[in-house]
């Protein structure tokens, strides 16, 4: 298969097919993300995307899951993701698992007789990046968004059993807003309660946005000591009963695993004994 542009995929999705509908992301606009900062966005044709997938039809029984990229591949037409999940089903003998990034406004402009309609053909787990549940850094990085957006799309996936997983980013508030963000993401989360929700931290990148606020000081980076104590009041906050936790992207300071909420107390320890060790992941592990 032909790809187009930088792509890329949660951590979880490592093994699996990436089918590229479209190419880039529909807003952007964020400050922080350096994702797609230099790619036009484009909806790719369903018939070309199905032309490329049968030129490695032979390895069509290797794979067990399929995650549908790039940035919000559910801006597709409903009809669109239709033809293209019915051609994965049928094609496709041993998919157990079909998946792909969502936005809540892409979400949102669906009804939920269509995410049902996706879901009952094969597309069970949404990838959405909450980044922060406070609306006044939503607002600061641009994502376009409100924390009511995100509440009423996790109310529709629930409403069609479709499994969430959250991006949630520790320092995207820098050191001025590092409670709130902590605290108010918590609540976000305790209110929609998703199956899985990943912590990120925050990285600057040059070709992001926010690195020229970075570079005039206007934006302060927390340290490593500093994102711990925000997980941690998180943590501290969150009631989320049976969300699975994890803090495994390669930008992490360390790496967290557990179940919201038997496991906090466990994971709160483990962030204390990082920092009295200060033994936090180092540099070169923590590259992109």
């Amino acid at each position: 298969m032909n790809y187009y542009g930088n792509v890329f995929r949660p951590p979880s999705e490592a093994r699996s097919l990436i089918i590229q509908a479209t190419i880039g992301c529909s807003h952007n606009d964020c400050t922080f993300c350096y994702m797609y900062k230099d790619e036009p966005f484009i909806i790719r044709k369903i018939d070309d995307i199905i032309a490329e997938l049968e030129t490695i039809r032979d390895y069509f029984p290797q794979f067990e899951r399929v995650f549908i990229a790039d940035g919000d591949a559910l801006v597709l037409k409903t009809t669109d993701l239709l033809r293209l999940l019915e051609y994965i089903n049928k094609n496709f003998p041993n998919v157990n698992r079909i998946s792909s990034y969502a936005t809540a406004g892409d979400i949102n402009r669906k009804s939920v007789e269509e995410l049902k309609q996706l879901y009952d053909n094969g597309l069970k787990m949404l990838y959405i990046g909450f980044e922060s549940g406070d609306d006044e850094i939503l607002a600061d990085i641009k994502k376009g968004l409100t924390t009511e957006e995100y509440i009423s799309a996790m109310e529709k996936c629930k409403k069609v059993k479709m499994q969430t997983s959250i991006t949630i980013i520790a320092g995207l508030g820098g050191r001025e807003k590092w409670k709130q963000n902590a605290i108010n993401t918590a609540k976000l989360i305790t209110k929609t309660k998703p199956d899985y929700v990943s912590y990120l931290t925050m990285r600057i990148y040059k070709n992001a946005p926010i690195y020229e606020d970075y570079i005039s000081g206007k934006f302060e980076m927390p340290s490593a000591e500093e994102i711990l104590y925000e997980i941690r009041l998180f943590l501290e906050n969150v009631d989320s009963e049976g969300t699975i936790f994890r803090s495994n992207h390669a930008s992490n300071y360390v790496l967290l695993g557990g179940t919201l909420n038997k496991d906090i107390s466990g994971l709160i320890e483990t962030i204390d004994d990082t920092l009295r060790r200060k033994n936090f992941r180092p540099g070169m592990m923590r590259s992109l």
